[in-house]
C-alpha cells in the first residue's frame, strides 16, 4: 500500500465497477482507501467480513483473535483452508487476504480482547465490527464503542437463525438498549455443541460487511435502531426497532458504566470446574480398562440423537440432558453409571443432576468423547 490516497492505475481497474456506481464514483472509492475497520474476530462471521471489506478496497483493516484453525472451522470460517489447520487464524487470514488484495494495509492482534487492551486496539479505527461468539466478549465491544462514540456493527448466529444490527452509532441505541445485562447461565447455548448452518456466517458476516461499507462511504440507512432477524429454515427476514434506553447502563441517562469491564457470562461458565456436589471423574483409559474387564457399567450419552448417530460408546444409553431430568425413572440410582458427551461439559451438569437425585455411584467420564477418540480409539470420528 502506497501512503497517497489516490488510486493506482491497477485499482482503478480493480474497483471500475464500484468507481461507475453513481452512490460510490471515485471519490467514494478513495473515501474508501483512506478509511479502517476493525473487526473483532477472524472466525464465521468475520472471514465474508473480512473478505469483502478488502476486496472492496477499505485501506486499513485490523483484525484481534488469539485462536489457531481447526478442521471444524472449516465448514463455516471460508477465509481459512485446510492448509491453514492448526496455524494461526490470523496468519492464515493475512495470507488470504494479501492474495485478494494486495492494496490494502492489514493489522493483526494476536491477543485476546479484554477491557485492559480494547481501548488501545480500537482507538485507530472508524468502524468496529463485532464477528465474536461470546457474550463477555461481545459486551465489551458494545461498551467499548459506547465510551469511545465508535459505531458498533453486530452481528450473531445460531444454528438457523442470525441476528445483524449497527449499535452506538449517533443518538442510536446500543446492545445493551436491547439486552441490559447478560441472560444467566443457564439460558446460554453451549457455543461448541448448539452446532450452525455454515452458510448462515456468510449470511449475517456479508450483511455486516455491506453495514461497514455504508459507514464508511456515507450512503444509504443503516441498521442503526432496528434489529434484523433472519430464519434460514423459513427463508424471512424480520425487522425489529430497536430505540435507545434512557435507563440504559452504559449510554442511558443515568449511565452507570463509565470504565470498561469483564462481568459478563461466557459459555464456559454454564460449566463451572469447581461446583458443589461435583461429580467424581474417570479417565477415558480407566474408563477403557474396566470395560475391557466387562464390567457391568451404564455408559449414559447425554448428548443430542444427531450427535450420538455421529459417533458413541458401544452399548452406551442415549438420554439428551434436556430430558434427563423427565427421564430419571428409566435408571437405576444403585446401578454404577458413567455419563459422557463430547467435552465433558454436559455431562459433568448431568452426572450432578443424577446425584442431586439419589444416584450413588456417578461419574462423568472427562474429556468425553472427543477425549476418548483422541486417547483410545482414533477411528472414532471428531466433530
Amino acid at each position: 500500500m502506497t501512503d497517497s490516497h489516490e488510486l493506482s492505475t491497477a485499482e482503478y481497474t480493480r474497483y471500475s465497477r464500484h468507481i461507475i456506481l453513481p452512490e460510490v464514483g471515485l471519490e467514494g472509492q478513495q473515501r474508501l482507501k483512506r478509511s479502517s475497520a476493525l473487526v473483532v474476530g477472524a472466525g464465521g462471521l468475520g472471514s465474508p467480513v473480512i473478505l469483502y471489506l478488502a476486496a472492496a478496497g477499505v485501506g486499513r483493516i485490523g483484525i484481534v483473535d488469539f485462536d489457531a484453525v481447526d478442521v471444524s472451522n472449516l465448514q463455516r470460517q471460508i477465509v481459512h483452508s485446510e492448509a491453514s489447520v492448526g496455524t494461526s487464524k490470523l496468519r492464515s487470514a493475512e495470507h488470504r487476504v494479501h492474495e485478494l488484495n494486495p492494496f490494502i494495509q492489514l493489522d493483526l492482534y494476536e491477543e485476546k480482547l479484554v477491557a485492559d487492551n480494547a481501548r488501545r486496539i480500537f482507538e485507530p479505527y472508524e468502524v468496529i465490527i463485532d464477528g465474536t461468539d461470546n457474550f463477555t466478549t461481545r459486551y465489551l465491544v458494545n461498551d467499548a464503542c459506547v465510551l469511545m462514540s465508535k459505531p458498533n456493527v453486530y452481528g450473531s448466529i445460531y444454528r438457523f437463525e442470525g441476528q445483524a444490527s449497527v449499535f452506538s452509532a449517533a443518538d442510536g441505541p446500543c446492545y445493551r438498549c436491547l439486552f441490559p445485562e447478560p441472560p444467566p447461565p443457564e439460558a446460554v447455548p453451549n457455543c461448541a455443541e448448539g452446532g450452525v448452518l455454515g452458510v448462515l456466517a456468510g449470511v449475517i458476516g456479508t450483511i455486516q460487511a455491506t453495514e461497514a461499507l455504508k459507514l464508511l462511504l456515507g450512503i444509504g440507512s443503516s441498521l442503526a435502531g432496528r434489529l434484523l432477524l433472519y430464519d434460514a429454515l423459513e427463508m424471512r427476514f424480520d425487522t425489529l426497532i430497536v430505540r435507545r434506553s434512557d435507563d440504559c447502563p452504559v449510554c442511558g441517562k443515568n449511565a452507570v458504566i463509565k470504565t470498561l469491564q469483564e462481568s459478563a457470562v461466557s459459555c464456559a461458565s454454564l460449566f463451572p470446574q469447581e461446583a458443589s456436589g461435583a461429580a467424581r471423574e474417570i479417565t477415558p483409559e480407566d474408563l477403557h480398562h474396566r470395560l475391557m474387564g466387562e464390567e457391568p457399567l451404564l455408559l449414559l450419552d447425554v448428548r443430542n440423537p444427531e450427535e450420538y448417530e455421529l459417533c458413541h460408546l458401544n452399548g452406551s444409553t442415549l438420554i439428551p440432558l434436556r430430558e434427563l431430568a423427565d427421564r430419571l425413572g428409566e435408571l437405576d440410582p444403585a446401578r454404577e453409571t458413567v455419563v459422557y458427551c463430547k467435552s465433558g461439559r454436559r455431562s459433568k451438569k448431568a452426572a450432578e443432576l443424577l446425584s442431586a437425585h439419589g444416584f450413588t455411584n456417578v461419574r462423568n467420564l472427562t474429556g468425553g468423547i472427543l477425549a476418548w477418540a483422541a486417547r483410545i480409539d482414533s477411528s472414532m470420528p471428531a466433530y
